[in-house]
């Protein structure tokens, strides 16, 4: 169970991977359209104002449809086979769904206590998805739709039928039946869902007064459950969904850049519900402090092989806000590491939000002027100024934090093994220079792109294609599910080929690879496909 939780979660996460580009052309775009910071070229009506405004319409499309993106993004992951074909069922059955439900309420909407007769939007229950007036069910309903698709998909898409039904076999037939069981869920969801939006409305209320407690709470939840994967429950139906705003906090603070920017009344006040997107400052500035602590505790033979470990791992937190592959650096070998890392998070974020400092700091440094600084420094940089205390307060903090309790506990970080070579397990070049009787050796794949290499490394650490029943992979790991979790080699074989280690859990195994985790799962892919 914890497994198939693990991989909806990845799954759902796939989306928001597209947010980082749509996230810098709404932040330029807000930017380049306040007339206070760009004078009267950017005054509504110019020719510079349009442009712009049309980049930012371009922009907004992935917020304004979420529900679609994660209908259709869902089987990516989730299908077993075809998932090309399961995204595009799985979209005409979110359609097929909307339309069935559009028609219910328009017929005897008030028998479900849904007055259908309402604009969509505020507090009518309805939203405008693909042209079809529906039930505001965000992405909740297209999850739920989406899920539906994906089982139908996995259970009929290869089912054997009569030469003189062939027609009607794969995809048609998925569909097909698709019509008849959104029937149903349509009907229940007319009978169920206005009162799930009662319930969500008082999770609303009750989140935006629970103060900083909640802020704290959410923050340390956030962190503390990326290595089971299950972050992704916690942050998703904030960040994408309503739980907290309608819509989702990502999309709101998008959406609102526009007018904060014309204003000068505190961010804080406009949208006090931002300070649930205050997760950066553990991936900025946190990363920074441990990956110093890890350095200077390092034994002094192998500081300079740790600075070659450390220093694109923090860069990649820093800049970009991906973390996984510094915080398995040493989550593995001191688990209460990572436990004080989410304590300092969520009593960073609350700090913060105490001085006033609100925005989208979700992210790393791109996402933090792009979504806030630049857009906003006009009529707000005063609200930003803490950072500059704030920041270097977080880094040293982390830093002593670490430090502190690597040496009193002498926990075995990279470096401060006695043995000199054990900081090279980190290293794919050091690796790649072993003896032929090493695994990897055995292994070796003459292929030239190193992608293809790490990938046949991996899958020969993981017992092979024989032990792999399924996999997929979610922004930085490797998701795999083996048949025998005694035939995966030792995590150090994995820091050998390049990787930052493994997270297991029964026949769950993650290799956390980084980064160039797509080419690598796509690489992955071929080799079993072959």
């Amino acid at each position: 169970m914890m497994e198939k939780i693990q991989r909806f979660g990845g799954a759902m996460y796939a989306p928001a991977m597209l947010f980082a580009i749509t996230g810098v052309l709404i932040g330029f775009g807000t930017l380049f359209t306040t007339e206070v910071v760009m004078g009267q070229i950017a005054a509504e009506g110019t020719v510079w104002y349009q442009f712009w405004n049309v980049v930012m319409q371009g922009a907004w499309t992935i917020f304004n449809q979420l529900p679609i993106l994660f209908a259709v993004s869902l089987p990516i992951t989730l299908a077993k086979k075809q998932p090309a074909r399961a995204c595009m069922e799985a979209l005409v059955l979110y359609l097929v769904f909307n339309n069935y439900v559009s028609a219910m309420l328009s017929n005897w909407g008030a028998s479900f206590g849904v007055d259908f007769s309402q604009d969509v939007g505020g507090s009518s229950g309805l939203d405008l998805i693909a042209n079809i007036k529906t039930l505001d069910m965000g992405m909740m309903g297209a999850i739920l739709v989406s899920g539906i698709a994906i089982f139908l998909h996995n259970k009929y898409f290869e089912k054997r039928l009569p030469e003189w039904l062939g027609v009607f076999k794969g995809s048609a037939l998925v569909v097909g039946i698709g019509f008849i069981v959104m029937l149903p869920v349509a009907l229940l969801s007319c009978l169920l869902w206005p009162h799930a939006q009662n319930l969500i409305s008082m999770l609303q209320t009750f989140m935006l007064n629970s103060g900083k407690l909640g802020i704290w709470v959410f923050i340390f939840l956030e962190r503390f459950l990326i290595p089971t994967g299950l972050h992704h429950l916690i942050l998703t139906p904030v960040f994408f969904d309503s739980a907290l705003v309608p819509g989702g906090i990502s999309a709101a603070w998008a959406q609102m850049l526009p007018e904060i920017a014309r204003t000068t009344e505190p961010i804080i006040s406009q949208a006090p519900w931002a300070a649930f997107l205050a997760t950066g400052w553990a991936k900025m500035f946190g990363s920074v402090g441990a990956a110093l602590a890890l350095y200077y505790t390092a034994r002094p033979e192998n500081k300079k092989k740790v600075a070659g470990l450390l220093i694109p791992v923090t860069l990649t937190a820093l800049v970009t806000g991906i973390t996984e592959p510094l915080e398995f650096t040493f989550l593995f070998v001191a688990p209460a590491l990572f436990f004080v890392h989410s304590l300092l998070a969520a009593t960073f974020a609350v700090i913060a939000n105490i001085f006033g400092v609100a925005g989208d700091i979700a992210g790393g440094l791109i996402g933090f002027f792009t979504l806030n600084i630049l857009p906003l420094s006009a009529n707000h940089w005063r609200e930003y100024l803490p950072i500059l205390v704030i920041a270097p307060a977080a880094v040293a903090t982390w830093y002593y934090a670490f430090r502190f309790l690597i040496k009193k506990f002498d926990f075995k970080t990279p470096g401060r093994e006695m043995d000199e070579e054990s900081v090279k397990l980190y290293s794919k070049n050091d690796y790649k220079n072993k003896n032929n009787t090493s695994k990897v050796g055995e292994n070796q794949s003459t292929a030239s792109d190193k992608f293809d290499i790490m990938a046949e490394e991996i899958l020969a650490g993981l017992g092979g294609s024989e032990n792999i029943d399924d996999f997929t992979n979610c922004v930085t790991r490797l998701r795999v599910k083996v048949n025998d979790p005694d035939k995966v080699t030792d995590d150090n074989y994995f820091k050998e080929i390049g990787t930052y280690g493994t997270a297991r859990n029964g026949k769950s195994v993650h290799v956390i690879v980084g980064m160039d985790i797509q080419y690598v799962a796509d690489a992955f892919g071929k080799i079993l496909d072959k």
